[in-house]
Order: C-alpha cells, then structure tokens, then sequence
C-alpha cells in the first residue's frame, strides 16, 4: 500500500477539531499508527452491553510508528472497539484500513482505547495534530491545564483610558498562571498570559490551535466568577468583567465535535 490515505476505514469519521484531537491524546500514554490485520465480530456474551446499531470488533492491527509509549508495544496488537452497523446490518469492513489508536494502556498485545472513538482514520493532518500537542505537551514549563478563576484586580492608569487588569487563574499543579489585560487611549485593549510571577506586557496572546490556547479557551469559564471579584469596587468590578471578556472573545469558542464521556 502506497497511499494510507486512499484506504477508507468503512465508518463515515466526524471531523475532530484541535480541542477534540487534545481531549484524546492528552489522556492516552500510548499513540499509534498502524494497518487493521484482521477484525473478528463478537456475539453473545462478548458482546454484552454493546450500544444498539453497533457491532463489538476485536481488532488486530499491525504496527507502522509508535507516536507516543515510554515502554513500546509489540509490532502487532489488538483491541475492542464498537462501530455502527450499515443499513443492512453488518459491520464496517476494516481490513488493511489505516488507522491511528489513542490507548490508555496495554496488556501484553491487548490495548485498552482510552475513548470508545479512539480509534480515527489515519490521515497525515490528524497524526500531524496529535504529534504537534504531544511534542507541546512534554516540553519543558507546558503549560497546565486550568482548573478556574482566582482573584483579579484592577488598577486605572495615569491617563484617562488606560488601565490594567490582571486575572489570577487556578492550575491542576499550582503553578502561577495570570491573565494582563491592557488599556491605552486610542488602541483596543490587549492581553496576554504569564506561566510564572513574571508579567511581559509585550506578550503576545497564544496562536489558535496550540496547547496553551487550548488550556485557556477550553478551561476558562464564559463568564468571570463572581469570587474572583472579592475586595473589588463596582466601578472595578465592572471593568475586570469588561477586560475578562476581551480575553474571551479573542479566544474564541473551544469548538468540539465529538461526544465526551
């Protein structure tokens, strides 16, 4: 086979947007791509609890690149996986299908997926993607994933319209994390983000489609917590909302398209 994209692997496949794609991979210790060998289709008892309008498969697959294990895998493995039955009733043909695994672990040759949709269609722009958060993601100082909002505070300038609010945010390790939302007279506020006590106004905000715009779009709430106002005055208060909105809105929605468990 010389084209692994000219292979469907019999299941029409939702689109997987970055966040959907960083959901998967930074919850699996083990990434793979490889060839579907042979698939057997379970019955009876192996089969129980299988969803309605899908088939169990026992899934053999021959290893091509082992995108992410600290410990490797054998060249060939198998795993579960429940897919939707055509309209005649039978299971999607898999056979020398190119697919990409996101496992949460492994027995001997047996993977556990870590999602019942962790088995995608191989394509150089999804394993690219995956490969792009991975690398991001082990690197040193990553940033953490952001588990709510602090305090904030707000502190006019000396000229009338500028300002500067910075917003303390809560991390799954502790870590310092803090938003700076800047106003000048004339020019729209800008923003940026600190992974440490220091502050660098000249910060720009984090590029769509990286890990740290993940972490803030994805784990920051819509709306600033009315904690996060304590010690505030209304006029303060009003425009903490105000700054913590532009960050918002830049950001952007954390668009997904897959179902989360």
């Amino acid at each position: 086979m010389t084209d692994k994209q000219s292979v469907n692997v019999g299941v029409e496949a939702p689109r997987y947007t970055y966040a959907d794609l960083a959901d998967l991979a930074l919850a699996a210790p083990i990434v793979l791509s490889g060839t579907v060998t042979k698939t057997v289709r379970l019955k009876g008892e192996q089969a129980a609890g299988t969803p309605p309008g899908m088939a169990r498969l026992y899934v053999t697959v021959t290893v091509t690149t082992l995108i992410r294990g600290a410990n490797g895998i054998p060249s060939t493995i198998n795993y579960l996986v429940d897919l939707p039955l055509d309209s005649r009733g039978r299971p999607p043909k898999l056979k020398k299908a190119p697919v990409i695994l996101l496992a949460a672990g492994a027995q001997g040759a047996d993977l556990r997926l870590v999602a019942p949709d962790a088995q995608l269609p191989w394509a150089a722009e999804t394993e690219a993607t995956l490969r792009a958060i991975l690398k991001e993601a082990t690197a040193p100082g990553a940033p953490p994933p952001i588990t709510g909002v602090g305090n904030a505070f707000h502190v006019p300038g000396n000229l009338p319209g500028e300002s500067e609010t910075q917003i303390f945010l809560r991390t799954a390790d502790n870590r310092p994390v803090s938003l700076s939302v800047l106003r000048r007279p004339g020019t729209a506020p800008g923003w940026s983000v600190a992974l440490s006590e220091i502050v660098d106004e000249a910060a720009a905000p984090p590029p769509p489609a990286s890990l740290l715009w993940y972490r803030l779009a994805c784990g920051l709430p819509r709306a600033l917590p009315y904690g996060a106002l304590a010690g505030a005055d209304p006029a303060q208060a009003e425009m903490i909302r105000a700054d913590y909105r532009v960050v918002i809105r830049q950001l952007g929605p954390c668009e997904r398209n897959r179902q989360r468990d």
